[in-house]
């Protein structure tokens, strides 16, 4: 938006990437705008007028509710457990989050590193040159006075 307002436009890496950056974990997960199926639990159905139960319909419902009761205890403890397992996972991916942040960072730093000292290096490539050009002069001059010696002590045998 505000690279628009600039003139500018959007760049489809970007769209792209920010698409990437805001997709949910899971197609599952409930989000603003994946709000889940708001559905609910009903054991039985909704009585809608006053009515009498047999004694038979009373006690099934008893026998139901504490079954049901019971369920519910189990339930909560395990939406209790799902709850700790989601938080814990939130921490693994903060923390995993933050760590391949720092690599990042850092994996900067080095290679800013490694470029800093390429270019130190090439700025020594001139000084490396001048004193390859010296030892080649002085290679050259002794190679020169080892042949004169060399002709001088030739030389004076022979004659």
């Amino acid at each position: 938006m505000t690279t628009k307002l600039f003139g500018g436009e959007v760049s489809d890496t970007i769209t792209s990437k920010s698409e990437k950056l805001t997709a949910p974990t899971d197609a599952s997960v409930i989000t603003p705008l994946n709000p889940g199926n708001f559905a609910s639990i009903r054991t039985t159905p909704v009585v809608d007028a006053p009515r009498y139960f047999t004694e038979e319909e009373a006690d099934a419902m008893k026998k139901l509710a504490k079954e049901k009761t019971e369920g519910a205890r189990h339930a909560k403890k395990a939406y209790k457990s799902l709850t700790q397992i989601e938080e814990a996972d939130a921490k693994v991916h903060k923390s995993h989050r933050k760590y391949e942040g720092a690599v990042a960072t850092n994996e900067l730093v080095k290679k800013k590193a490694d470029f800093g000292l390429a270019k130190t290096l090439h700025g020594l490539r001139p000084g490396s040159a001048r004193l390859g050009v010296g030892l080649e002069k002085a290679e050259t001059r002794a190679t020169e006075r080892i042949e004169a010696i060399k002709a001088k002590l030739i030389g004076g045998t022979e004659k």
